[in-house]
């Protein structure tokens, strides 16, 4: 049985037990401040579980892209080195929210593993919840019951909370689970050792497959448990790890989820992989392969790799599997990009979106490759320097700040470092090279730790956003929590007709007031959480309760929604420029400026920009009314026309926008008329990543600004040059000045000419050596000049060259051929450069250094006297 025959048969036995099939959400998270990515099946639920919004169905079932990779769940460190943990993974699951429960979960988890799947049912075993007294929980004896329907009671097992008690995090639904695990051991070893003394023992061949969660209970912020208004219904069944079971193989990376992949790797490497856990050539292998599909499909789903949050977890990934390849494989060139192709034909039937993103995916991949390879380079003479530094000192250990900074500043990975000391017989200092990476958690986890407050509930009223319409009308406060972070104590709160728009679509949180005759409260942001519309405010009122206008900053929602009408009508207008190859890649739209990221392989020139910006300000003249649609079925808004952006999460109905012919699903708010946007200018175009392309462009107050600038600039320089025709002044000036330019370095070389002259007598035979010492207001091009011809005709010299060019103050040291093994310019110039606290370097021969302290340059001259 092949592995997608394995999927479809999973999602055709719960569509026969009355199940919606739905799609695999995004694995990258745009609208949850808890997690990055998706990292179990239930994460697309989620809001269903907390009763913020109605589930489409009671019934669910589907295959969800997972990304295991940081916080909790993180299994990075485990791949590659054993059979069956992945960063990505696919978790097939079935959903009840408030339908069926325990039994029918039981059943028909029992009924598709050994009657469709055909699993033998000896092989089979299962656990469920012990019971836990500090939390004044009791043994799932209703689940045990339901089990013994099936299985022999000595195959049920009891687990401890660590293991049979599911939480989604810290806080949130949760609730006691039943895993099965299968035994695919060989008769001989199963007559040797009971499956019952390896389950949950890490054994490869005896390994969970499936977890059915009996969500009943919520964690609240201080830790107590509540039931849940319902019951529900989690379960996920890991599917590589099925694959492994129904196809008899031993290894997840065994299985045709890894070997078209593996196959690849093979032919492009020259190497063969033989499956064995301790070969490090295999590790790389298994790295590699699975690495390749969290990162494509990270950035098909409009994660670009980065430095920071969720973007450097993804270019983290990829540099794990580029440095195991360079190190094992021996592949010191790009190639991990081609295996998109390979995973494109594998997957894009039930994640459409890798074959949509292919190109993008292709060259992001090749260009972050490229990049890391040549630090990778870089790193390594840095490593050597580091190693003959400290070989030179008679040590045999590595430092472990300047381990800490290859790896943090350079990126070069540690494990490498490690690697290569060991092969020149040193290590590195391990405990302080740990004490360096736990400041740098403790550093991030202060900068972003927040403590969160529970809520506390005023009344239980829908909240709903108005802001569409009105920017000012009357709430209440429903709820609102206090948190504590970095900046102080603040308070949440939610209002139950909130005129607010929340941070999302790119387009910046609402600022404001809640005013009454009693108080006005300053809301300072606004955004989404769990489907709450949650604003910022640094003071409770002093009656909570009390009714407020609220108030939204007019003159930033205008100028941020004249801002994102752009965005669309720039995007329309790239496509017609540029092709139809031009996707949206990320966005922000604030009251002050726009940026636009954009799917293109070349950089755009001043043809195109201008026609851009030409189409834009073409159809702000025409005062296009705005068409919006509210709340309409998702595939009526396709059918209208309507660009959905890969990436992005939408539910049934959405919102569709539309200028004309530009028609997108959008969340924001937007003018009325393209006329209110006023007039459209791009600022710069520039490269964010490989393959995207990023537009910063301003509209409406701001470019009127702009504009209103240049004309007080031009109207300065006119009179500063006593010219109307500025262009014509200025072209003058510059004729006139390239005349002067042209007499001053004539003048220049001559004073050059005077000082060789004089310094080539000015040789003072100290030991080995003839050394110069001297003074000059040269310049730095004139000096260097003068320095290689003097080392070129003084034998056994050393010259030293102190000077205060324009101000500022700079070294020269030059060595003659016939000295360098035994006076290196950058040593001396490095020293010499503390007395102008500066630094600076160069090679054996020639060097220079700059520094900050100009009165330095005379114990400069003197320490230079004693060489």
């Amino acid at each position: 049985m092949t592995s997608q025959e394995i999927r479809q048969q999973f999602l055709d036995f719960f569509k026969s037990k009355e199940h919606l099939i739905v799609p695999s959400a995004p694995i990258v998270l745009k609208d949850d401040p808890t997690l990055m990515f998706s990292n179990s099946g239930m994460t697309q639920f989620k809001d269903y579980f907390l009763g913020y919004k109605e589930p489409k169905a009671s019934r669910i079932a589907d295959t969800q892209k997972c990304l295991r990779v940081s916080g909790k769940h993180n299994d990075l460190d485990d791949v590659g080195r054993d059979t069956y943990h992945h960063t990505m993974f696919e978790m097939l699951g079935n959903w009840s929210f408030g339908d069926y429960f325990k039994k029918e979960a039981i059943d028909w988890a029992w009924e598709l593993l050994t009657e469709v799947y055909g699993i033998p049912k000896e092989n089979l075993y299962v656990t469920i919840f012990e019971g836990d007294a500090s939390e004044n929980l009791d043994r799932d004896t209703e689940a045990y019951d339901f089990w013994k329907a099936h299985i022999d009671e000595s195959r049920i097992i009891n687990g401890n909370k660590k293991d049979n008690f599911w939480e989604m995090g810290a806080s949130g639904p949760c609730g006691p689970c039943s895993e099965i695990h299968v035994d695919l051991r060989t008769d001989e070893e199963k007559a040797k050792v009971s499956g019952l003394e390896l389950v949950n023992n890490d054994h490869p061949q005896v390994v969970e497959i499936w977890n059915l969660v009996f969500m009943q209970y919520n964690r609240k912020a201080d830790g107590s448990l509540e039931n849940l208004p319902a019951k529900h219904i989690d379960t996920g069944m890991g599917f590589e790890r099925l694959c492994m079971a129904l196809q008899h193989k031993e290894s997840n990376y065994d299985t045709d989820v890894f070997t078209p992949l593996i196959a690849k790797v093979e032919e492009l490497s020259g190497k063969k992989y033989t499956g064995i856990l301790t070969d490090e050539k295999d590790i790389a292998i298994r790295v590699v392969v699975d690495h390749i599909r969290a990162v494509s499909f990270a950035i098909a789903d409009g994660q670009l790799p980065s430095n920071n949050g969720a973007g450097y977890v993804i270019r983290r990934i990829l540099r794990r599997g580029i440095s195991y390849a360079y190190r094992f494989l021996g592949m010191k060139e790009a190639f991990l990009y081609q295996l998109v192709d390979v995973l494109k034909n594998q997957m894009g039937a039930t994640f459409p979106e890798i074959v949509k993103q292919e190109t993008l995916v292709t060259e992001v991949i090749k260009e972050e490759e490229i990049s890391f390879l040549r630090t990778i380079e870089n790193g390594l003479v840095r490593v050597q320097k580091l190693i003959e530094q400290t070989i030179s000192k008679g040590e045999k250990v590595l430092p472990s700040e300047e381990v800490f900074e290859l790896y943090d500043t350079y990126g070069f990975p540690d494990d490498l470092t490690r690697i290569i000391a060991e092969e020149k017989g040193l290590t590195i200092d391990e405990a302080g090279f740990e004490a360096e990476l736990q400041k740098q958690k403790q550093r991030s986890k202060k900068d972003s730790a927040a403590k969160v407050y529970d809520w506390v509930v005023l009344e239980e009223k829908p909240e709903t956003f108005v802001g569409y319409d009105k920017t000012e009308n009357e709430v209440v406060i429903t709820r609102y929590r206090k948190i504590e972070n970095k900046d102080g104590e603040f308070y949440q709160i939610v209002l139950d007709n909130t005129p607010f728009y929340p941070e999302g679509g790119g387009q910046v949180g609402d600022k404001g007031s809640l005013e009454n005759a009693v108080e006005n409260i300053e809301v300072l942001e606004t955004k989404k959480e769990n489907n709450l519309i949650i604003s910022l405010i640094k003071e409770l009122p002093k009656d909570v309760s009390a009714v407020f206008y609220a108030k939204v900053n007019s003159a930033d929602r205008r100028n941020s929604q004249a801002n994102h009408s752009g965005t669309h009508l720039l995007h329309e207008a790239l496509r017609e420029v540029l092709g139809t190859h031009v996707e949206q890649k990320g966005s922000y739209v604030g009251p002050d400026y726009l940026r636009f990221d954009f799917s293109h392989f070349s950089k755009m020139n001043e043809e195109e920009l201008a026609l851009v910006e030409e189409k834009v300000n073409a159809k702000i003249k025409e005062n296009i009314a705005l068409q919006e649609f509210r709340n309409i079925p998702i595939q009526e808004a396709l059918d209208k026309g309507a660009m959905a952006l890969f990436g992005e999460k939408y539910g049934d109905n959405v919102r569709m926008i539309q200028f004309g012919s530009s028609k997108e699903l959008c969340g924001g708010t937007h003018v009325k008329s393209t006329g209110e946007i006023g007039h459209f200018k791009l600022v710069s175009e520039a490269s964010a990543a490989a393959g995207i392309r990023r537009i910063e462009a301003i509209s409406g107050d701001k470019a009127q600004e702009y504009y209103q600038s240049l004309e007080n600039q031009i109207s300065e320089l006119s009179q500063l040059l006593k010219s109307k025709d500025v262009l014509k002044s200025v072209e003058k000036l510059m004729e006139e000045n390239h005349i002067l330019k042209t007499e001053l370095d004539a003048y220049k070389k001559e004073k050059a000419k005077g000082e060789i002259s004089d310094w080539k007598n000015a040789y003072e035979q100290k030991g080995d050596k003839q050394l110069l010492v001297k003074k000059t207001s040269l310049d730095a091009a004139s000096v260097k000049d003068i320095v290689f011809e003097l080392k070129r005709e003084i034998p056994n010299s050393v010259t030293v060259i102190i000077s205060d060019a324009d101000g500022k103050p700079m070294i020269t040291v030059g060595v003659s051929a016939d000295l360098e093994k035994t006076y290196q310019a950058g040593a001396i110039v490095k020293d010499l450069a503390k007395e102008i606290q500066g630094g600076g370097g160069g090679n054996p021969g020639f060097a220079t250094a700059g520094g900050k302290n100009l009165d330095g340059l005379e114990n400069a001259y003197q320490k230079a006297l004693g060489l």
